[in-house]
């Protein structure tokens, strides 16, 4: 027989361990590989679920602040139609007060008018006097020739001292003195 070199050994050993099945109790790496792709899927799966809640929880949040907004706006909406409601019936106002105000101002020029060719008729009263009681009759006569006069012939000083009378005199001061009274009686007397 054949002995057995160092070298032989080796190249026994070395055909052996080329031939020979793996045991089972030693792990392969198949069985390494699907582990890791199970890791991997559960890695994958545990990322999916997170980013899904995450993007569930910012839609809520959008929804939420999207419904504010859609409230503050219906808000702001209602509150400018208010605005413009009061706006209309401040204008309303507005313009009714200004009637009042040019109407009260139209009447207070009139009654300024009134007052004014009232205090005239007075004095054209006063100077006629005047002009009479001096003796001066024809400068008296020629003073009421100046004066205007109505339709009717009568003079325009005897209508504003008829509206002095039932407007603007004093009862009791009539009694002691009235001046259509005196009018009338100036102007018989130089008649």
């Amino acid at each position: 027989m054949k002995e057995h070199t160092p070298q032989d050994h080796r190249t026994d050993l070395q055909h052996d361990a080329e031939h020979e099945r793996p045991s089972k109790h030693t792990p392969s790496v198949v069985l390494y590989l699907m582990i890791l792709f199970a890791a991997a899927f559960l890695l994958l799966l545990m990322s999916f679920l997170m980013q899904n809640r995450s993007n569930r929880e910012a839609m809520d949040h959008l929804e939420e602040t999207s419904n504010s907004a859609m409230e503050s706006l219906e808000n702001r909406l209602r509150e400018n139609e208010e605005l413009k409601a009061q706006v209309a019936q401040l204008e309303e106002e507005n313009d009714k007060l200004t009637q009042q105000v040019q109407q009260a101002d139209d009447q207070a020029r009139q009654e300024q008018e009134e007052l004014t060719s009232v205090l005239q008729a007075l004095s054209d009263l006063n100077t006629l006097r005047g002009l009479y009681n001096q003796g001066r009759y024809s400068d008296a006569r020629d003073f009421l020739a100046g004066l205007d006069t109505q339709a009717d012939g009568s003079y325009v000083t005897e209508t504003w001292l008829e509206r002095y009378r039932t407007d603007y005199a004093d009862p009791e001061d009539l009694e002691v003195y009235d001046p259509l009274a005196a009018w009338r009686d100036l102007v018989s007397w130089l008649g």
